[in-house]
C-alpha cells in the first residue's frame, strides 16, 4: 500500500523542537502547515483526526490524514483554521498515550494520544502500518509495548 498523505497543521505556539512529528518533515507523503492568525485550510475531501467521532475504519482509507498539532488547551484556536467538511475520525479502543503529560493548568482527554502516536495508529489501521514513523519518537518502545497489551 502506498503511505497515506498526511497534511499537519501545526498551532503557532507549537515548539518544533518539542514536536513529536518533529522527523517526519522530510518524508514526501507529509505536508505540515503553520496554523497563524488568519490561516485558514478547506479539509473537505480530508479525514480529520478528533477524540470523539466515529471510529476509522479501512473505508475511510481513500482520503487523505488531516492532523492537528497542539496542545490540548489550544485545539480550539486550531479548529478554527478548518473550513469545508472534513471526515471526523477517531482511534478506536482503549489506547493510552506513552507521552508522560505535564499540564498543571488544562485536563487532556483520558483518550488523547501523541500526535505522532496518533498519526501512526490512523495510518496503521487504514492499512499502512509503517512502525519507522515513530523512529525518532523518545517513547516508542513504551507505545509499541502498550499496544500488544491493549
Amino acid at each position: 500500500m502506498r503511505p497515506i498523505p498526511t497534511t499537519v497543521i501545526r498551532h503557532p505556539k507549537e515548539k518544533i523542537r518539542k514536536c513529536s512529528l518533529r522527523f517526519l518533515h522530510e518524508r514526501p507523503e507529509m505536508t505540515f502547515l503553520r496554523g497563524n492568525p488568519g490561516f485558514v485550510f478547506d479539509a473537505t475531501g480530508f479525514t480529520l483526526l478528533a477524540v470523539d467521532a466515529e471510529p476509522l475504519s479501512t473505508k475511510d482509507n481513500e482520503r487523505p490524514l488531516l492532523l492537528l498539532d497542539s496542545t490540548w488547551r489550544w485545539l480550539p484556536q486550531l479548529l478554527a483554521c478548518v473550513s469545508g467538511e472534513p471526515i471526523h475520525r477517531s482511534i478506536p479502543g482503549n489506547v493510552r498515550t506513552a507521552y508522560p503529560r505535564i499540564s498543571k493548568v488544562f485536563e487532556d482527554p483520558e483518550a488523547g494520544l501523541a500526535s505522532i502516536e496518533a498519526l501512526y495508529l490512523a495510518r496503521k489501521l487504514l492499512g499502512d502500518d509503517d512502525p519507522s514513523l515513530l523512529d525518532g519518537y523518545h517513547w516508542k518502545d513504551q507505545f509499541l509495548q502498550s499496544l500488544q497489551q491493549s
